[in-house]
């Protein structure tokens, strides 16, 4: 049965952001993943874990300034101290949290530049901060995101993704795999996790209904057989629910989790 993580960035926003985590926990979660952490003292985070028996299996790298719309640093020419700099805090907390995997944004193309002109420096980038991260004993991840919803953002396709883990060829760099984003861009979900999960590349998947990113039991895509397939493909690592609850205002996110009681820990 696979292992859902809930992201309290997304979900639970009827609450302030410390109390998430106790909303979770009561929910049955048993696991939680996030955007960024560095508004937060690192301890305050660690506290809120161990008082609700959650384990943080997923969080960001600092993306440069998200407020004035950056998704990401690791393409972009000119920005290597500062994106170095962002692995090395995502590492502390990392340490902090107990936390395995930290999702590396790779960042918007810039008006002019071309993806192939970019490649070299996202390369380089990836491969001394996957060399730095080894070192403490973790994972890096790259996520493909579609343009609709992250218009100009460098990574899109997974095929892509899974060229860049070999150029970079470190195992401790892997794809963070979002069936919204995948079936967004190129669908054939089935056939991609048929493909994709034997090779051990996939470290991480999210999922949401398609096409309005709410609740999967909304939309397009047929999420229970693609939960039973994970399970007979053999994958066990965490799946995160990064999705928007489709009515805030009936019950907030707690009301909307009817897909979830099947598959909720005893």
């Amino acid at each position: 049965m696979p292992q859902f993580a809930a992201n309290l960035s997304m979900l639970y926003q009827e609450h302030a952001f410390l109390d998430r985590f106790e909303a979770a926990a009561r929910d049955g979660f048993k696991a939680v993943e996030f955007l960024f952490p560095y508004a937060f003292a690192k301890q305050d985070i660690a506290a809120r874990l161990q008082a609700h028996g959650l384990q943080q299996v997923l969080f960001n790298a600092p993306p440069g300034d998200w407020d004035a719309g950056e998704r990401g640093l690791a393409c972009l020419p000119g920005r290597e101290d500062e994106f170095h700099a962002g692995i090395a805090k995502a590492l502390d907390y990392a340490e902090a949290l107990d936390c395995p995997r930290i999702h590396v944004m790779a960042g918007l193309l810039p008006q002019g530049a071309t993806p192939e002109a970019l490649y070299p420096t996202y390369i380089r980038n990836l491969r001394r901060a996957a060399e730095q991260a080894a070192k403490a004993g973790r994972t890096l991840l790259i996520e493909p995101i579609n343009t609709r919803d992250m218009p100009g953002f460098y990574l899109n396709r997974q095929d892509v993704a899974h060229q860049v883990l070999a150029d970079v060829g470190l195992p401790n760099l892997k794809v963070q795999m979002d069936l919204y984003h995948c079936q967004v861009m190129e669908g054939d979900l089935a056939m991609k996790l048929r493909h994709y999960l034997p090779t051990g590349n996939v470290g991480h998947l999210q999922i949401a209904g398609v096409p309005q990113r709410h609740e999967p039991d909304l939309g397009e895509v047929n999420h229970p057989y693609l939960f039973a397939l994970l399970d007979a493909l053999g994958y066990t690592g965490w799946v995160g629910c990064e999705y928007r609850p489709a009515d805030k205002q009936a019950g907030g996110t707690s009301a909307g989790l009817g897909w979830f009681r099947p598959y909720r820990s005893p």
